[in-house]
């Protein structure tokens, strides 16, 4: 089942209405810790934290920062803490949120869309949304814009089924207007358990009015990857997000498929916005016998090289990646390293550009936790994907009318190079 068949389906907890935002998604997972493969990883977060204003700093970069610096430097905030508790109308107030809108302020204050604080119930959510499991209405979503955006509803889902398209706008949601409300905070509200009810108002390109869908969420199991055998005899694999399911599931797939002896892989990666380091370095791990798969770069210039695992099921067989602009992250690692070694050529248009990686650490007292970029990282040439993403090899656009018709120029195009691949080799 290909990409223009699933309508644009990209799949990813990072694009799902209940798990995050588009390209969010390249995140060390704890288990980097437990093995000595992937280098620098620390699983557990430090316990022993003192709290300002007489917290002596311990990070190397406040080295120089003495306590009575720090002391002074949070007079500020105490005064601005006193000051709600005693002057605020609505008393009392609610300490645990003031804290943890301290914490969000201070994490958007960094300047990175991807460092932010995760309160408990995002927390909840990020910590299981790469199980592949959902409770929600089954649409991907991007959260940068103005408005909560649908990327595309999953196939089978309630979503597909009340008739949500990609690229409507959601302006209310059950009644209530979300001019103002931030993308992020719209999506929250369209959570819910399975079986109730939420209603969308959404605008859509070339609609006079905005549209009205009623829509009862469900639990959704979705796979992170699919495949079949083409009567053209190239296999087709589809990898929709590095979750925790993915290795096990392309390592199956490829099993089936190589059993029949195929031409060629062409393998999607369309509106893969990412998911876990190690599972891209697993993945790219099965189609290259050695080498490097990525670089990570850190603030201070030190560097982690993370290596093919070695015993790939396909890493001799012809092969064409599919990319776009929904590629982001843990997708542009193996497609930017399948190019540079020139194992696979890539067809489709320039993807999203997510170089950076992010580690989630749990905070005290179940107070949700801090999702912080640590380092960018580099192809194996050195290349930089950080706001400037990868240029495929074939550049193939996809139109309105070709979604519409449910043709796929760029997968045709795919066939295309793949089997003159095979004729040359």
């Amino acid at each position: 089942m290909n990409k223009t068949t699933k309508t644009i389906l990209g799949i990813f907890a990072a694009l799902i209405l209940l798990s995050g935002s588009f390209a969010g998604g390249f995140v060390t997972r704890h288990v980097l810790g437990e093995t000595n493969l992937f280098p620098g990883f620390n699983p557990n977060p430090p316990t022993n934290i003192l709290l300002p204003p007489t917290a002596a700093p311990t990070q190397e970069g406040q080295a120089n920062v003495t306590p009575q610096e720090l002391q002074n430097l949070f007079v500020p905030f105490w005064e601005a803490w006193n000051l709600v508790h005693t002057q605020y109308v609505n008393q009392p107030v609610d300490d645990t949120l003031l804290m943890q809108g301290a914490i969000r302020g201070m994490m958007e204050a960094v300047g990175d869309d991807y460092t932010y604080y995760m309160d408990p119930k995002v927390y909840e959510i990020e910590s299981t949304s790469l199980s592949g499991q959902y409770e929600g209405i089954g649409a991907y979503v991007d959260t940068q814009g103005e408005y909560l955006t649908i990327v595309s509803p999953i196939e089978g889902s309630p979503a597909e089924a009340a008739g949500l398209r990609p690229g409507d706008q959601i302006i209310a949601i059950d009644g209530e207007d979300m001019t103002g409300v931030t993308p992020e905070e719209a999506r929250q509200k369209v959570l819910g358990p399975a079986g109730t009810t939420v209603v969308l108002t959404v605008l859509r390109e070339g609609e006079p009015e905005p549209l009205e869908f009623t829509i009862v969420r469900a639990r959704i199991t979705v796979p992170s990857v699919t495949g079949e055998m083409r009567e053209d005899g190239i296999a087709y694999i589809d990898i929709n997000f590095f979750g925790d399911r993915t290795t096990d599931e392309l390592r199956a797939k490829l099993d089936e498929l190589l059993a029949q002896n195929p031409k060629g892989i062409i393998l999607d990666l369309r509106f893969n916005p990412g998911g876990y380091l190690i599972t891209s370095v697993e993945v790219m791990s099965e189609f290259i016998d050695e080498g490097v798969v990525l670089i990570e770069q850190y603030g201070d210039g030190t560097r982690d090289t993370y290596n093919a695992l070695g015993n790939g099921k396909a890493t001799d067989i012809p092969m064409v990646v599919l990319v776009n602009e929904g590629s982001a992250s843990a997708s542009e690692i193996v497609a930017g390293a399948l190019q540079d070694y020139g194992r696979a050529k890539l067809v489709g248009v320039q993807t999203f550009g997510k170089g950076s990686v992010q580690t989630i650490q749990p905070l005290s007292n179940d107070q949700g936790a801090a999702r912080i970029t640590i380092a960018k990282w580099l192809t194996p040439k050195e290349r930089l994907i950080q706001g400037v993403g990868l240029t495929p090899d074939y550049i193939v656009e996809m139109t309105d009318a070709d979604y519409e018709n449910k043709r796929d120029p760029q997968l045709d195009k795919a066939v295309e190079v793949l089997m003159e691949m095979i004729a040359q080799k």
